[in-house]
């Protein structure tokens, strides 16, 4: 083994099969070898921590679950650079020089990274969203299923019809997942908004829109539209209700009507009815199918057709055929 290694030179160089290594020596060996003994004792203990929390908390609370999980992170990332600086930087000038170094090589060509690291922070400080939030980010939406120091990670869902043709596009025509999972760089804050759908206010206001006849029976048909809404979302209206004033306490924002409501829209071939209502973030695509259901049964009970753009032919002028012989 001597004859494979050694160590030669007042610097006590390592000296491979008679190759000797440049900058190696005895010194640099040993903290390289306490170097990664230390570097895989930090990650085993992030990744022991980690699992300890998810068994722990496992289905209790994914918010509570998220945020440690994001502090043992950022503390195994602190005792490893603590750790590296102690280990290899023992004189402050070199020290001072490395990080001068490092910063103007990370500011130079690692810009988008550092870009992607603050934004990290900006979300954690700023609360832009958290994990289980309903965002729209870098043209994409859908719930936010991680996030790490670097990029976002969105479980993806599709558009409703009015924006379906949005990019990219979309074959689920309802805002319920499409099974693609996307990652979007945490530097987009920076450059684009930040659509949340769930952070400071659950709920959103909805429309569903009924054509009639303009000789039907338009004030029954306003009564359907809001008996159905009423008794779907009443719930929803007083929870709303709260939130909303939670808010206004909170910011600098108007009131809002959270009772279901309905409005006229004249057309060139019918009378358009829009209910307005309020709904939960998530479900909406179940609560429109039981309200569109309730909604059909109830204009047929009450004889009202619904309009579509359709023609009907009630003569045809007499066409007669000569034949010439």
């Amino acid at each position: 083994m001597e004859n494979i290694i050694r160590l030669v030179g007042p610097n006590r160089a390592v000296e491979i099969l008679g190759v000797r290594l440049v900058g190696v020596n005895a010194e640099n060996g040993i903290k390289l070898l306490f170097t990664l003994v230390f570097i895989a004792l930090i990650l085993l203990l992030g990744k022991l921590l980690r699992s300890f929390i998810s068994h722990a908390l496992h289905g209790r609370d994914e918010r509570l679950t998220f945020w440690i999980r994001q502090g043992i992170a950022l503390g195994t990332g602190l005792l490893l650079i603590l750790g590296l600086v102690s280990i290899w930087f023992d004189d402050p000038t070199r020290l001072a020089t490395g990080i001068g170094l490092v910063t103007a090589g990370l500011a130079f060509a690692l810009q988008k990274a550092v870009t992607a690291v603050a934004g990290y922070f900006i979300i954690l400080r700023g609360k832009t969203f958290n994990v289980g939030d309903r965002i729209t980010m870098g043209g994409v939406r859908g719930d936010v299923i991680a996030l790490g120091f670097m990029q976002t990670t969105i479980m993806e869902m599709g558009q409703p019809p009015p924006v379906q043709k949005a990019d990219p596009a979309m074959w689920v025509q309802s805002r319920q997942y499409t099974g693609r999972v996307v990652t979007v760089s945490n530097a987009r804050i920076f450059d684009e908004p930040v659509y949340n759908y769930t952070r400071e206010f659950p709920y959103l206001w909805e429309e569903m829109s009924v054509p009639i006849r303009f000789n039907a029976d338009r004030d029954r048909a306003e009564r359907i539209l809001l008996d159905v809404a009423d008794r779907r979302t009443v719930s929803l209206s007083s929870l709303g209700q709260e939130a909303l004033q939670e808010m206004q306490r909170r910011y600098f924002m108007k009131s809002a009507d959270m009772k279901p409501k309905v409005y006229y829209r004249l057309t060139d071939n019918w009378l358009e009815l829009t209910v307005r209502f309020i709904a939960e973030d998530h479900g909406i695509r179940e609560l429109k199918d039981q309200m569109s259901r309730d909604i059909l049964r109830a204009l047929e009970e009450a004889g009202i057709d619904i309009a579509s753009s359709t023609y009907e032919i009630v003569g045809s002028p007499l066409v007669r055929i000569k034949q010439q012989t």
